[in-house]
């Protein structure tokens, strides 16, 4: 199964969108399904303030996952996380129009036709969709990271 597809699984069977995109890195993250479930769960619904999308904290904890603390070089190591983190909050904006929760919801945005992800597995819910763009943008910037 392809890891939107893990992903949008996850979430229909009822985890929060941080907790599905999460888990859905898990073969490469190092994380269990389990803990991946565990540290998202707090998040979903922007940390249920309607902050930050939790699609966006999970995908963004995958990306802290991938590029790991250089303990000679904690610095530049937390900058290349930090700039993956941008562009990948730069892809998700310049798709969605938001970051926020509350802001995402209140735009209505989700219209499948917004990732190819999406469109290809039908999407018409809002964080379905949302979650699978999540995963979608990580695996891009993972794939020319090379």
């Amino acid at each position: 199964m392809e890891r939107v597809e893990l992903a949008h699984a996850y979430h229909k069977n009822g985890y929060n969108c941080c907790q599905s995109v999460l888990a859905a890195f898990s073969d490469i993250t190092g994380l269990s399904v389990r803990a991946s479930m565990d540290i998202g769960g707090g998040f979903g619904g922007g940390a249920g303030t309607g902050e930050l999308c939790g699609a966006l904290s999970g995908a963004i904890m995958t990306l802290g996952l991938m590029t790991p603390v250089d303990g000679s070089d904690p610095v530049g190591s937390k900058k290349r996380t930090v700039a993956l983190s941008r562009e990948l909050q730069k892809r998700f904006s310049e798709k969605f129009g938001a970051l926020r929760c509350q802001d995402l919801l209140r735009n209505k945005s989700g219209a499948s036709d917004v990732t190819p992800a999406a469109r290809r597995l039908g999407l018409t819910g809002h964080c379905d969709v949302m979650v699978v763009t999540a995963v979608e943008i990580v695996e891009e910037l993972l794939a020319e990271r090379g």
